[in-house]
């Protein structure tokens, strides 16, 4: 798997919000976020970054390196 959501989801949505690919969905039963379509994951990094309790792992196998534009 690339992507996983650790025990830490506080269920506050952002990585739902901020994945441009639509991989993560909220369940809910528990009302915490779930990697539902994890083979879509374009590996951008977008909800590990913006995830305010650091509950998203990306494989290090898998991942590649954050690319940021300046300017």
């Amino acid at each position: 798997m690339v992507i996983s959501l650790i025990g830490g989801c506080i269920g506050c949505g952002t990585c739902v919000q901020t994945c441009p690919t639509d991989v993560i969905r909220m369940d809910s039963k528990t009302e915490k976020a779930v990697i539902q379509y994890p083979a879509d994951c374009q590996i951008c990094h977008l909800c590990r970054m913006y995830c305010p309790v650091d509950a998203i792992t990306i494989s290090p196998e898998k991942s590649i390196p954050v690319i940021v534009s300046w300017g």
